[in-house]
């Protein structure tokens, strides 16, 4: 799966001299966290929520109302942005561009291709389309756990036994368990009761045991 598979395709961005409190609308309106600065088709910076928080003025200040205002005013995001705008190209794997946003300790990544702004990919975007589908959210079934069955032989025994139960399975993955040991088998079944392959599962030798959650 490469970036632009999970990218948001339609983004809004902003000149550099658009006033801090138009680009706070702008924000409120829908609803963003962040915001491109981009001048004559050029990405130039980035603007986010906080730094548009850490650019008002503070309450303890002596400055009348207006006058806070009229500073507002003629504060530009050019004056607050961060320039250092770390990037990725839409044709990357999306696990690179995982990494790259881990490294850098930054929470979206601007796409650029041909030094145009083509989309953003942010830790929602892998939320709600790779992850929340791995881990069943907000869908029906059940999960089950298998400790210690994360090696190719034993997740292959599972799955026989899955397929045997006539069970259709949504998604497997693999765990590394919190001490030191094999990687657990997860997972997410088309079924609301599991309890009868869990003892399957036993007869095997496995140990296993429906996963709670929520969706």
């Amino acid at each position: 799966m490469l970036v632009k598979d999970v990218m948001t395709w339609n983004v809004v961005t902003i000149p550099s001299d658009t006033p801090v409190l138009e680009a706070e609308r702008i924000l409120q309106a829908h609803r963003f966290e962040r915001l491109p600065v981009v001048d004559k088709g050029k990405l130039v910076g980035i603007v986010t929520k906080d730094d548009l928080l850490r650019a008002s003025p503070s309450t303890a200040t002596s400055f009348s109302r207006g006058e806070l205002l009229y500073l507002l005013a003629k504060l530009t995001v050019k004056e607050i942005m961060k320039k250092d705008v770390i990037t990725v190209p839409p044709d990357i794997p999306i696990e690179r561009a995982v990494a790259i946003a881990q490294n850098n300790r930054v929470g979206c990544l601007p796409v650029v291709e041909d030094e145009r702004v083509v989309g953003i990919m942010t830790t929602n975007d892998v939320f709600y389309r790779i992850l929340n589908p791995l881990l069943g959210i907000g869908e029906e079934g059940s999960r089950i756990i298998v400790y210690g069955a994360g090696e190719t032989e034993s997740i292959q025994k599972v799955i026989e036994c899955v397929n045997k139960s006539g069970i259709t399975t949504k998604a497997v993955f693999t765990i590394k368990p919190s001490e030191a040991g094999k990687k657990d088998l997860v997972l997410h079944l088309d079924t609301p009761d599991a309890s009868p392959l869990i003892l399957q599962l036993k007869k095997l030798g496995f140990s296993a045991e429906t996963r709670a959650f929520k969706s």
